[in-house]
């Protein structure tokens, strides 16, 4: 079965969490594509809306959002995700993987979109949480 890093990020309060995500909460990732939201209580955090924003893969490659599918290509690419030009003009051609996610991805960036009633450091055990 895959395993995923999760980088999930709070924006409300500027901080990003580490999650191993294993079995169940990483086949709940599988299929699903950058930009699309899923519940929190997949991932244990009740309550909580959360939107995949992007991924890479073991090498490193980025995936992009606008590339349909899992796989990876070689594109020829002038600015965006995966490659960012120094000279105006200038264009590359890049590996990049689709905006899917699948066994080969190794980490998933995500952003909190609705936040549950719980804070994220409870889920944690900040202890400097508690003392806030």
């Amino acid at each position: 079965m895959a395993e995923f890093k999760i980088v999930l990020s709070d924006r409300e309060t500027g901080r990003s969490y580490k999650i191993d995500a294993t079995g169940p909460a990483a086949g709940a990732l599988i299929g699903r594509r950058i930009g699309e939201e899923i519940e929190g209580g997949v991932l244990g955090f009740a309550g909580y809306r959360i939107r995949i924003t992007g991924a890479s893969d073991r090498t490193g490659i980025p995936a992009r959002r606008d590339l349909p599918g899992p796989a990876r290509r070689r594109l020829l690419l002038s600015r965006g995700v995966g490659f960012h030009p120094v000279r105006e003009g200038e264009r590359r051609r890049k590996s990049v993987r689709g905006n899917e996610i699948s066994a080969d991805i190794v980490q998933v960036n995500a952003v909190v979109t609705q936040r549950g009633s719980k804070p994220l450091d409870e889920y944690f055990n900040r202890p400097e949480a508690a003392a806030e």
